[in-house]
């Protein structure tokens, strides 16, 4: 090959080379994690800043109040860089378990004292599961603390995704970074379907193992906070508790009343048929729901 063919031959392979640079997917950024305090997860490594957060003032959760207290001692004491657990938040739907994680977040950055870090707020669906040693590997290094929390957590049947959140939560090789704790909430305590775990220890050669290895994903979180149905006066309590954090003035007893009854109709009593209620008497009566008061 002589001179002018290498030459030639030398800027071919260098145009493939310019083109293949312009092909591939520039390496990923690390986020910008002072733009807001509150972020939802996209993989495979994107953060989307969320400015204003859908959640209420911690005093409107009513009948959770020692739940509240220990998720926010925890709470507090992470964002200070104390030592701290993973929580599980598990129990009755529409109890607040994951407006309770929102609020506890936004009542903890208020009392911190000025100069400290922001607590951050990552939000990852549960189909994004398999995506967190890639998040974690950002947040490693980053001078903030972080809680990773996943609504409405749950394996079903032949679902094996669990062992990757396995494995995040106890960190792999490199240990869970010290700035990461991860909250979760779960209809279900153990996280799995109760058949599943039944059809695990029927099958397995040893059945007592075969469940182990199921129940233990939630051995995980060192906090498990129970939420139960609540009774009546709780029930009332919250409906009293949102009239008066949006302005709405109403005979009380009536109000009781018709709560009541709408509660009956639903099958059930909870926080988020309190707060339906008050969307509904709010409208009949010509009102608006502005956001209460923090």
């Amino acid at each position: 090959m002589d001179v002018e063919e290498f030459a030639r031959l030398r800027e071919t392979m260098e145009r493939i080379a310019a083109s293949l640079e312009r092909l591939a997917p520039s390496p990923p950024q690390a986020p910008d994690f002072a733009a807001a305090d509150c972020f939802v997860f996209e993989p495979p490594a994107g953060l989307v800043p969320v400015q204003m957060v859908n959640r209420v003032p911690i005093e409107l959760l009513k009948g959770v109040d020692r739940s509240r207290d220990i998720l926010l001692d925890n709470t507090s004491r992470f964002a200070r860089g104390l030592p701290a657990n993973n929580v599980l938040l598990w129990g009755a739907r529409g109890m607040g378990k994951s407006s309770l994680v929102k609020a506890a977040h936004a009542s903890v950055n208020a009392s911190l004292p000025a100069g400290k870090p922001r607590l951050k707020l990552i939000e990852i669906h549960r189909e994004d599961v398999d995506d967190l040693p890639r998040l974690m590997g950002f947040v490693r290094a980053a001078p903030y603390p972080f809680l990773l929390f996943c609504d409405d957590l749950s394996f079903d049947i032949g679902d094996s995704s669990y062992k990757s959140l396995k494995a995040a939560l106890e960190g792999g090789v490199e240990g869970r970074p010290a700035n990461v704790l991860f909250y979760a909430t779960s209809n279900r305590r153990h996280l799995l379907p109760r058949d599943m775990i039944e059809n695990e220890r029927s099958t397995a050669i040893n059945p007592a193992e075969a469940v182990e290895e199921k129940v233990s994903l939630s051995d995980r979180f060192g906090l498990w906070l129970g939420f139960h149905r609540c009774s009546q006066d709780d029930y009332l309590a919250m409906i009293d508790g949102y009239l008066s954090a949006y302005g709405i003035e109403a005979d009380q007893a009536a109000v009781h009343h018709e709560a009541l009854e709408w509660s009956t109709t639903r099958g059930s009593r909870s926080g988020r048929v309190a707060f339906q209620f008050v969307q509904d008497l709010a409208g009949r009566m010509g009102r608006t729901l502005d956001a209460p008061a923090a």
